[in-house]
């Protein structure tokens, strides 16, 4: 990734949706383009107009956290966004390296895995910060039955969401899933810009999906941290569940990611899906056949 063009662009795209009004700044002059210009946001800021001028060139040399976080205050970042203002600005220090330690560390313990299959009630699985699912328990693999279909693991959620067509019919709210994964996708390409991984999945997607290159130009980032999920499941229908997003502490980069019921129509839902997901199918009884 290229951290100077990463730097300028998402500074760009913030002061470019402030109107000075909404600033509390006098407007003045005809605007080429919209939202505040350079030498608004310095004084916002309380630096002078070279300085932050240098800054959204790309070059954070020496830049300190106070000033990022006037920035901030100044482009009006939630905590989310300010966070990616943080890590692309010490992604950019000469002296501080962001390179990740070996894959190994992206290996599920065995500890780890006990506890998913421990949760019999909810649906679960590990994720990395490409998104690939590394390790789930039997109902997680029943909810993402669609996602798990003749894929080797580990799956990745992000192709699953923009390069298979079922995926819209999945997702009750496919757009707002799809904004999602290209904030997390940006959020994690700001902490670690070198990643090959992460940046061979991100040219993937842009050049086989327009709406991934539209979403990710945006630059927008988020935490996708809680919430609620609404599924149209192929065996047991329509579902809402609530998600939650638990750091594996012990290991930097990876998360486990639960599921469960947002109301008792989901409940029922999810206990038949726990049922189908635990009774084998004519599919799995016809391979065990054809392998014995």
């Amino acid at each position: 990734m290229d951290t100077k063009r990463e730097i300028r662009e998402f500074l760009t795209s913030r002061r470019g949706r402030i109107t000075p009004e909404e600033a509390g700044l006098a407007s003045y002059g005809s605007r080429r383009v919209p939202g505040l210009r350079r030498e608004e946001v310095a004084v916002l800021a309380g630096v002078s107009v070279p300085y932050y001028t240098r800054l959204e060139r790309g070059n954070m040399t020496g830049v300190s956290d106070s000033v990022l976080d006037a920035l901030a205050r100044a482009l009006r970042l939630d905590d989310a966004e300010r966070a990616h203002l943080l890590d692309l600005a010490h992604a950019a220090q000469p002296t501080i390296s962001t390179r990740r330690p070996p894959r190994a560390r992206e290996r599920v313990r065995p500890a780890v895995r006990q506890i998913l299959d421990a949760m019999t009630h909810a649906a679960a699985h590990v994720v990395n910060e490409r998104l690939d699912i590394l390790a789930s328990n039997q109902l997680n693999e029943a909810l993402y039955s669609e996602l798990f279909a003749g894929r080797v693991p580990p799956v990745n959620a992000p192709r699953f969401v923009f390069l298979d067509p079922r995926a819209r019919d999945f997702y009750l709210d496919w757009d707002g899933t799809a904004r999602d994964v290209v904030g997390a996708l940006r959020s994690a390409a700001g902490r670690n810009p070198y990643d090959r991984d992460l940046s061979n999945l991100v040219g993937e997607l842009s050049t086989r999906s327009q709406t991934f290159r539209t979403y990710w130009a945006s630059h927008n980032v988020r935490f996708h941290l809680t919430g609620t999920k609404h599924f149209h499941h192929p065996v047991v229908g329509d579902v809402s569940l609530d998600y939650e997003r638990l750091e594996v502490a012990a290991d930097s980069g990876l998360a486990i990611t639960t599921y469960t019921a947002a109301d008792a129509k989901s409940e029922q839902a999810l206990k038949l899906l726990g049922s189908w997901a635990a009774t084998p199918h004519e599919t799995d009884a016809a391979a065990a056949a054809d392998g014995a």
